[in-house]
Order: C-alpha cells, then structure tokens, then sequence
C-alpha cells in the first residue's frame, strides 16, 4: 500500500533501538506510570466485546499481551513485534501467548481470521495507514481495533509536536482528529474517542485511546 507516513523509512532504525532497551523497558516504575494506563483501558475494551481471538501489534516485551492471556483466557491470543530483543523478553515471560515477528504493516495472519487487534504506544512509530490497512484486513466483520497514541499538544508540548511533524522524525504522533480520519479510511466506524486518565498532569503523557469496529 503507498504511503506518505513519514515513519516508514525508520522501521529498522526503530526495531533495533528497542531491541537495546528491552531489558529496561520492564522498570515497574515505567510501567507503572507510563504503559499500563493504556493497557488497562485497551483490557476493558476487549472484556466489553468480548473478543476470543486476539493480537496485541507492538507488543514489546509482552506485558500487556500476558495480561490478556490472563485476564480474559481468549482461545487464541498473539504478541507481534518486529524487535528481536523485544520479544526474547516476551517469550520468557509467558508460553501460553503465541509470540510472532512481524511488523505491523505485513502482519501474519490470514484474512478476517481475528476478533480484535490493540496496540498501545506504539501507533506512532508505524505506517500508520498501512498498518490500519493490515489491522482491517486481518479481522472479521464487526471485529474490534483499539489503538492508543500520544498527543502532545499545548505550549508546552509544543516543541515535540513540531517535531514529530518534520518528515525526518521516526516519531509520528497525529492529532486525534487525524487519527479518526486514518481510523475510518481504513474501513472502521468509530465507536469512541477519549483521554486516557493518569494520576499525573496531563501535559506530561497527553495520550488519547481510539476505539472502532469494522465495518
């Protein structure tokens, strides 16, 4: 699929970034703060709907594709990432999760053969058009997309956001308007848009959760 995402020429830079910090991603502290806000929301999502056939796009080392086995037991549950390092720390942590190297433009599954497919904080290092393109093609009528994506807007964000609209930026983080047109575009209904609460101010992770169903 052609795309103007200026994430694409950055796929290898960005997976072999992150196979080096694998074993510090998992700081609880970091965690706590940072990832597991989004993942609670993107848990209560897929508990909503129900979803038995699952893939987590981007899952890292695999701390919220391991919740999802454990929480909700769905029949088939799949963590997908493109860093090595990334998923050699997911593995360890759990064998009952179908661990697959993949990027999220080419995704690995066959068509219409998912439930649901998440990612959080993540979104802003893909093609983002393509891999909404792939996220569709591999669910059922009817199947459920959450995506979680940072925002970073206000003075005093300012800085980043320009940033991350430059083309030479690995880093692109759309507005949420942007992300419902992309959402959309790619043949979902939008079932709901919102702020993802944090004990914390929310210029310092102004990031915002996208809910939709396949039309």
């Amino acid at each position: 699929m052609k795309t103007t995402s200026p994430t694409r020429g950055f796929n290898a830079l960005i997976t072999g970034s992150f196979g080096r910090i694998a074993r510090t991603y998992d700081s609880p502290l970091l965690q706590h703060i940072v990832y597991r806000p989004p993942q609670d929301q993107v848990i209560g999502e897929l508990r909503a709907a129900g979803s038995r056939r699952i893939a987590d796009i981007g899952c890292g080392t695999g701390i919220l594709t391991t919740r999802i086995e454990r929480e909700l037991r769905p029949d088939q549950i799949f963590g997908v990432d493109a860093s090595p390092g990334m998923l050699a720390q997911a593995r360890a942590r759990s064998a009952r999760v179908t661990w697959l190297s993949a990027p999220a433009e080419r995704l690995p599954f066959g068509d219409e053969t998912l439930d649901a497919v998440v990612t959080t904080s993540a979104f802003h290092f893909f093609d983002q058009p393509a891999a909404l393109a792939e996220f569709a093609r591999v669910l059922a009528a009817g199947g459920l997309v959450a995506v979680s994506t940072v925002n970073p807007a206000g003075r005093v964000n300012r800085p980043v956001a320009q940033l991350t609209r430059t083309t030479r930026s690995p880093y692109h983080a759309p507005s949420p308007s942007e992300v419902r047109k992309m959402v959309r575009e790619a043949g979902f209904e939008i079932v709901d848009q919102r702020r993802i609460h944090r004990p914390l101010p929310r210029w310092l992770i102004p990031d915002v959760i996208t809910v939709g169903r396949k039309l």
